[in-house]
């Protein structure tokens, strides 16, 4: 391990998987630079690593093993944390990895103390003064954690255990911490967003959403991963407020009500269809909704995925996520009959990859001429002018070169072309 006093110690932390995961990993980065250590969100040498796990598919498990792998390669006697899903739906396994320290969802408060530890050793004890480098311009709050739901095909219920919604207060004092700290944007996120407060009583997420709006003055919040049966009037009322971003994630999951029933989704189609007919007449047509889908459902007949691909089309999406349909042992899935193969469930995949892109495409170049604010977020190049990252508040992802230091500012951009990956070019005012 390279010399702790001979410079401020460094941690690679490589975040996998969904939201809450970036949520979690944030909160270890913070305590983390707390305690003086700096903190880099992608794998590169470091003196220590943390591995922050998805098990949503086995492609996800794999990543997670690549991920150690890759760390002992980067810095072959630095300690390595496990920590995540993949811990969780593979205890075994991930202990097979040859992390040295592996942990739990419910035990990642503890991870920053352990590497903490580990590094004040190495360093004689020697306690360096607390970081000034800053997290992301975007910070993710949970909101909640959890499903109660039985969905046939998700295996997170049992990685993340039963809904457990955070109080409003708690949620209103991390805000206005993330706030303090400069942040423009903040997420609010969880594993199950619309089930926010079952759990508690009288609660529901637009309790939180409005405590946030009244008691913080943080310039954007997102709330976007919902489910249809989770869209009413009253919530989208709360988007009258311009701080609100207007992007909604709504998995879908397939278009076929056939398939919906056996995944054991709680809506149908025609549910889906009023939940974004809703938001486009509450909160406008600019409005991003982006969605999950999978091909190749087991049992999923020709006849099935047509439907189902029609219907992604007719919804006009910013973007969808598309995934072939991936076996999880410990799933009511697992068990159905009609397990396609995978050249089948690769053509769908692709059949539907392109549907996206043709939707996506013709989402963002409703915008190319327009003037829109952007919350520029990293420059991809050193030299002058760089070449600036950011997001629009309807999820449009805008590039621009500026000689200006952008980082962490909401200025207004002309969008003047979209890029192959869908990515607008644009031009900082």
């Amino acid at each position: 391990m390279p010399n702790a006093l001979a410079r401020r110690p460094r941690v690679s932390l490589i975040t996998l998987g969904c939201k809450l995961n970036q949520a979690d990993s944030e909160a270890v980065a913070r305590e983390l630079l707390q305690h003086g250590i700096d903190v880099v969100d992608r794998p590169a040498p470091a003196d220590a690593f943390v591995v922050n796990t998805c098990s949503v598919t086995h492609v996800a498990d794999r990543k997670a093993r690549h991920m150690v792998r890759l760390a002992r390669r980067l810095a072959p006697n630095a300690p390595v944390a496990l920590t995540g899903c993949y811990v969780e739906t593979d205890p075994a396994a991930a202990r097979a990895t040859g992390a040295d320290l592996v942990l739990g969802n419910a035990a990642k408060r503890e991870i920053a103390a352990h590497i903490v530890a580990a590094l004040a050793a190495v360093a004689g004890q020697r306690h360096p003064p607390p970081s000034r480098r800053g997290l992301r311009t975007r910070a993710f709050v949970k909101v909640q954690a959890g499903c109660n739901d039985v969905c046939a095909f998700c295996i997170v219920p049992k990685t993340r255990g039963r809904e457990v919604s955070e109080s409003v207060a708690d949620v209103v004092r991390e805000v206005l911490a993330r706030e303090a700290d400069g942040v423009q944007e903040v997420v609010l996120t969880g594993t199950q967003l619309g089930a926010y407060g079952r759990d508690a009583g009288a609660l529901q997420p637009a309790d939180v959403i409005r405590a946030v709006l009244a008691e913080t003055a943080v310039p954007r919040i997102r709330f976007s991963s919902l489910q249809p049966q989770d869209i009413t009037p009253e919530l989208l009322a709360l988007w009258e407020d311009p701080r609100l971003c207007r992007h909604f994630h709504l998995a879908l999951q397939s278009g076929c009500d056939r398939t919906l029933a056996a995944m054991r989704r709680r809506y149908t189609t025609t549910d889906f269809r009023r939940a974004v007919t809703q938001i486009r007449a509450f909160v406008g047509d600019d409005t991003a909704i982006t969605t999950d889908v999978i091909a190749g459902f087991p049992g999923e007949s020709d006849a099935d995925f047509a439907e189902s691909l029609a219907f992604v089309e007719e919804m006009r999406f910013a973007g969808v996520h598309v995934f072939p349909y991936s076996r999880r042992s410990g799933t009511t899935a697992d068990k159905l009959p009609g397990h396609l193969p995978y050249p089948v469930k690769h053509a769908r995949t692709q059949r539907l990859l392109a549907a996206a892109t043709a939707s996506q495409r013709a989402f963002t170049e409703r915008f190319l001429g327009r003037t829109m604010a952007v919350l520029w977020e990293r420059a991809s190049n050193a030299a002058a002018p760089a070449c600036w990252d950011g997001l629009t508040d309807n999820y449009l992802r805008v590039v621009a070169n500026s000689a200006r230091d952008l980082r962490n500012t909401i200025t207004p951009a002309r969008l003047r072309a979209v890029r192959d990956d869908g990515v607008i070019v644009g031009e900082a005012i």
